[in-house]
């Protein structure tokens, strides 16, 4: 038994049905190299060793009685893959359009907070027709490739991005007739009888963790303080990182429904790294600038682009330099202006990298468990009152704009992947959307190319499918903007 961080918590906390705190993700497959072919039964069975004892997969969360203290992760001795692993099918000559919106539909639903919180569609009878990191679709027919395509959910309290591409790893194999990382580790060596604790055990230790939880206030106070004051001092001297609730106001910062809508584009990572080599920025500030620019285009494309920069909540990994070794979520944010008022691409890549040169130091400045230490002081019920009041009274619609979105860059693996023997065409992250921030954007790159997952509320954004069309184009732009200057 293992109590959930503060932050992993809050995570639950956080969720209304409008606000579902589920990450998803999903994979286009080739199944065609899978040894033996594909068979759903095989493809389950394969997964149920694999995850036999990652604890994500098979560990549930039981609440403390009277919520005296944060939950606690049991084993559950009850694991039955079946009620994880799900299988669908598109209709007929199924192509990318159908594919979303399954996608759509299913990220609308929540996690069954009865068993452990992730869940996975195998969907067959897909006609990939060849959408390549160049942009654009090519004709369906006879170029279209028989795909397999998996669309896996997670909940937040058990995975970030870091972990969640370290999961994907774990899983997944340099060959297609390899064991998974995850057998080669010895991680499928555990049994599945733990004993789970009893209600009077929980309550027990919930009362001790309530008890000394106090007696950690000192020690966070002190560093909180001194951030305080440096901030200050960063802000006097024009080097702190852009303040949340100056954003402007667009069509995504309201409350959100409980729909959802997914846009997907690819695009090739030596073109980041080109224009990388030539402008000295960081690959990061290259997506953020790209992301800058879809969104300028998209927002002025239906005259709603606002005169001031939209602000990005950025999640920051802080796996190097924690000193907490409990939690699933070790994050940070920064906040990142996208420069949406700024239409040269290279005089709006300059502007953020000394934005964001500001920003990460502002933000290593800050103790890298602060998130974590403080949100171990939310409080269950007040925490999760708070959160449907917030909601109930609209305060996103009236008050001020705390961030436009939240953008996230994982790197992934640069190598191919094999997942169950099939091979990973695609990979798609996308996170959680929030009221007052319903859109979502998320990057990962893998064996050269780099994948965006667009998700937001669709009365916020209700053509995602247009924002992610001017990922490629912004890109481009970009990158003829940095040849120009490679060759003054």
């Amino acid at each position: 038994m293992e109590r959930l961080s503060g932050l992993d918590a809050s995570f639950l906390y956080l969720e209304t049905p409008e606000q579902m705190m589920h990450v998803c993700a999903i994979f286009v497959l080739d199944p065609t190299t899978i040894p033996g072919g594909y068979t759903f039964p095989k493809f389950r069975d394969a997964l149920d060793l694999a995850i036999a004892d990652i604890p994500q997969f098979t560990q549930k969360v039981r609440k403390v009685p009277f919520d005296l203290a944060h939950p606690v992760w049991v084993h559950d001795t009850h694991f039955d893959i079946n009620r994880h692993v799900h299988r669908v099918a598109l209709p007929g000559d199924g192509g990318y359009d159908e594919m979303v919106e399954l996608c759509n539909h299913l990220a609308a639903l929540p996690v069954n907070r009865h068993h452990p919180l992730w869940e996975m569609w195998v969907i067959e009878g897909y006609k990939d027709a060849g959408r390549g990191p160049e942009g654009g679709k090519t004709a369906t027919g006879d170029t279209a490739q028989d795909k397999l395509v998996v669309f896996v959910k997670m909940h937040h309290a058990t995975v970030d991005g870091a972990s969640g591409a370290s999961i994907v790893s774990h899983l997944c194999a340099l060959e297609p007739d390899a064991q998974p990382v995850a057998a080669m580790t010895g991680a499928v060596a555990g049994p599945r009888d733990v004993r789970e604790p009893g209600t009077l055990e929980i309550l027990g230790r919930g009362v001790v963790a309530g008890i000394l939880h106090p007696l950690t206030l000192p020690r966070i106070v002190q560093p909180s303080v001194d951030v305080v004051v440096k901030t200050v001092g960063r802000i006097r001297s024009g080097t702190a990182m852009a303040p949340p609730f100056r954003a402007p106001r667009t069509p995504f910062n309201n409350n959100i429904t409980g729909g959802r809508a997914i846009g997907l584009a690819d695009m090739l990572l030596d073109d980041f790294k080109e224009i990388r080599r030539v402008s000295g920025a960081t690959v990061n500030d290259v997506v953020l600038t790209v992301a800058g620019g879809a969104l300028r285009s998209y927002l002025s494309d239906r005259d709603e682009l606002p005169d001031s920069p939209l602000l990005a909540t950025v999640p920051v990994s802080v796996r190097e330099e924690t000193q907490r070794i409990d939690g699933m979520n070790k994050v940070s944010a920064m906040f990142a202006r996208l420069g949406t008022d700024i239409d040269d691409p290279w005089e709006r890549l300059g502007a953020m990298e000394e934005a964001n040169r500001n920003a990460k130091e502002h933000q290593k400045a800050i103790p890298a468990d602060a998130l974590q230490d403080w949100a171990e002081f939310a409080p269950p019920r007040t925490f999760g009152l708070a959160m449907r009041t917030y909601a109930a009274l609209r305060v996103s619609e009236r008050g001020p704009v705390v961030h436009n979105l939240v953008i996230s860059n994982v790197p992934g693996p640069p190598m191919p992947l094999y997942f169950m023997g099939a091979k990973i065409d695609a990979l798609y992250p996308l996170g959680p959307i929030f009221h007052g921030a319903g859109l979502n954007i998320t990057v990962l790159s893998n064996n050269g190319v780099v994948h965006v997952g667009v998700i937001a509320c669709p009365e916020a954004v209700p053509d995602p499918e247009r924002l992610v069309e001017y990922f490629p184009f912004e890109l481009a732009r970009l990158k003829s903007a940095a040849e120009r200057a490679g060759s003054a």
